[in-house]
């Protein structure tokens, strides 16, 4: 999808009140959060509408700051490189090649956690890509 100048100035705007807040919020690994993902480059996967946001899935925690997530998306996807999960009558796919390091401050509410089984299966995926 081609982005416009516009994009690029709200996505700029965005990202300083994104940095500039100071969020006290409390997540845990397994959890899927939205997330402010901003407009990326190329093929990263970003947000959608005027908040950029996208459904992640808590990977990794290292501090209160900083962790890992992985973006999921709602189209059905196979291969190695996803993993599917689904939640009531829907599927969702993880996107294990977009894993990336985000600061907390990008977390913007909970959506549900997912079971320690289909997250040990996950882990195991990452491990086996890197």
């Amino acid at each position: 999808m081609k982005k416009s100048l516009e994009d690029f100035v709200r996505w700029t705007k965005l990202k300083i009140r994104v940095h500039l807040s100071e969020p006290k919020i409390y997540f845990k690994e397994r959890e899927i959060w939205w997330a402010c993902l901003v407009s990326n480059i190329g093929f990263e996967q970003d947000g959608k509408h005027e908040t950029f946001e996208r459904p992640v899935l808590i990977l990794k925690i290292f501090n209160l700051d900083i962790l890992w997530v992985l973006p999921l998306t709602s189209k059905d996807r196979v291969g190695k490189y996803y993993f599917q999960i689904e939640h009531g009558d829907k599927k969702y796919s993880v996107i294990l090649s977009q894993l990336r390091l985000v600061s907390s401050k990008r977390l913007l509410r909970k959506i549900r956690k997912i079971s320690p089984e289909e997250f040990i299966k996950i882990k195991s995926k990452i491990k086996n890509l890197i």
